[in-house]
């Protein structure tokens, strides 16, 4: 990433929730180096030479915190969020109601940009297309857990903020976030580290999305959510889990993509599991 990325953009302050986080591990440094001052926050403590506060945004005593926090901030990166599978009130305080907090008093401060991490999971029971046509960004709700519910839930909030108030709101339904890919679903579903960072930037800075959703996802070879949404955006992703395919697949037999609920299915083992 380079300074010419915010060429032109009127996105220079971000505060990133969730900034202890594996994806912020990522984002924080690249939207740095892109030339974004970062400002974060977490339940944590926060990283070494990352300014911001520990604030738990599941307390409804949060908002003096998060208007601190977001003065003199032009978007917000919201990636706090249990990211997984859990009892539906933890679910319910930390990704629904926490959103909701962060999206209102974005509102309140003037801030008109919010990204949201989203989750593949929002959809998680939609099905490959069988005639091989990618399948949207926009791909209807089904979700396939407490945490694909929650993940629904922030779009529709996130949509509501846009229509009511007239914020940009993009909601990114992120895939498989890991250094490298390891298992052959990954091979479609990858998102890596620099690709995470070319995609927050790119919905943080495009101008005037209004609502969009956005897949998650690297330039992956064996692919079948689109991409098309994304470079609208201006994300364009470079990374391919294709050169791991070899080693993953090494004594296997091509991978059965249609027939495999695993590998059929958006949200993979979270929709088949018990």
């Amino acid at each position: 990433m380079t300074e010419d990325l915010l060429a032109g953009s009127s996105i220079h302050t971000v505060l990133v929730t969730g900034a202890t986080g594996r994806i912020a591990a990522a984002v924080c440094p690249g939207l740095a180096e892109a030339g974004v001052t970062v400002r974060g926050t977490d339940i944590a403590d926060l990283p070494a030479g990352l300014p911001g506060t520990t604030a738990d945004l599941t307390d409804p005593a949060a908002g003096p915190v998060l208007a601190e926090l977001l003065d003199g901030v032009d978007a917000v990166l919201h990636l706090g969020a249990i990211p997984h599978e859990d009892g539906w009130p933890r679910i319910l305080a930390a990704n629904i109601d926490a959103t909701q907090r962060v999206l209102d008093a974005a509102r309140a401060a003037g801030v008109g940009r919010v990204v949201l991490a989203s989750s593949n999971h929002a959809t998680g029971f939609t099905r490959r297309p069988p005639d091989g046509t990618a399948l949207p960004a926009a791909a209807p709700m089904r979700p396939d857990t407490f945490y694909g519910v929650s993940k629904a839930t922030m779009e529709a909030l996130g949509a509501l903020y846009a229509e009511r108030h007239g914020m940009d709101v993009v909601a990114l339904r992120i895939g498989s976030f890991l250094p490298r890919p390891t298992a052959p679903r990954h091979l479609a579903t990858w998102l890596s580290p620099g690709d995470a960072v070319r995609l927050a930037h790119a919905a943080l800075t495009t101008p005037e999305p209004g609502f969009a959703t956005v897949w998650g996802i690297s330039a992956n070879t064996r692919r079948w959510w689109s991409l098309t949404e994304g470079a609208t955006l201006g994300y364009h992703p470079v990374d391919d889990s294709e050169g791991f395919a070899g080693e993953i697949l090494a004594g296997q037999p091509e991978p059965d993509w249609y027939g495999d609920e695993v590998l059929a299915l958006v949200g993979g083992d979270f929709a088949t599991r018990g």
